[in-house]
């Protein structure tokens, strides 16, 4: 079938208020989340949504910071895609689609001020925390974005600093303290869909396929907006954008729930 084909089929199983799986249209499919699943990552989670599976894991290394900001750390967000996941993803330098997914999930956690990153600092203009956010799927059945958003703040939540000998300037990664990650925000990233005149949560992939327009949504606890990032070839009106917005946040209180009593 082709491509065409499914979307029209999709768009038309919509129409009648039905997916696929016999899920509703803004329901999520079952989310578990697993933290401390790497030994050798100072902080790590497993995600999965239905039967999508992903993989965040948090290295830390001491670097020197950058000239403009001398007194903060650095935090790097990097994505992944494997070909065991999807055969559709191909090895060798990060995709557009990779790229994006890392910067999205990046954005939430920069914009909302998650991480104050001059508590990253050792000793100003000299030595710095450089956190390496790392996110690899280990299997995608849809809904990459909003797996990833998950994992990647749980991981940060779950990291640990490893033992740091101020004499030596060396790091024992053998060893872990009892220094925790400062997270001062919780964002949440919930992806809306319009496919058709339908928007819907956590597509399957011939759902993601078949869309025409989407927009992340990353909202914190307290209900406030800190990052989008559209997607798609068609324009949002402003009363798409606000009904997307509203199910974004509304959404990301469900997810934000798994989280906590993963904690």
């Amino acid at each position: 079938m082709s491509n065409n084909h499914i979307a029209s089929h999709v768009e038309k199983t919509l129409d009648k208020g039905m997916r696929y799986d016999n899920r509703k249209l803004l329901d999520f499919r079952k989310i578990t989340l697993e933290t401390g699943v790497s030994v050798n990552a100072e902080g790590s989670a497993r995600v999965t949504i239905g039967d999508t599976e992903v993989l965040a894991g948090v290295k830390l290394d001491l670097g020197t910071p950058y000239p403009d900001i001398p007194d903060q750390g650095v935090m790097m967000v990097g994505a992944e895609l494997l070909p065991m996941s999807n055969p559709k993803f191909e090895p060798g330098p990060p995709s557009i689609h990779a790229i994006e997914l890392a910067r999205v999930v990046d954005r939430g956690i920069r914009e909302s001020g998650t991480i104050d990153t001059k508590k990253l600092c050792v000793k100003e203009g000299e030595k710095v925390w450089m956190m390496l956010l790392d996110l690899i799927p280990i299997n995608d059945a849809g809904n990459l974005m909003d797996a990833f958003g998950l994992a990647a703040l749980a991981a940060l939540n779950d990291t640990t600093f490893p033992k740091f000998d101020s004499e030596t300037e060396k790091v024992d990664y053998k060893e872990k303290t009892d220094k925790k990650l400062e997270l001062s925000k919780l964002p949440i990233p919930v992806t809306v869909y319009k496919i058709g005149k339908n928007v819907i949560v956590d597509p399957l992939t011939d759902e993601e396929e078949a869309m025409d327009a989407r927009l992340t949504v990353s909202s914190t606890e307290d209900g406030k907006l800190c990052a989008l990032q559209k997607g798609g070839d068609i324009t949002l009106s402003v009363e798409d954008i606000k009904k997307m917005i509203e199910i974004g946040i509304d959404k990301g209180k469900e997810l934000r729930k798994v989280f906590e009593s993963a904690k």
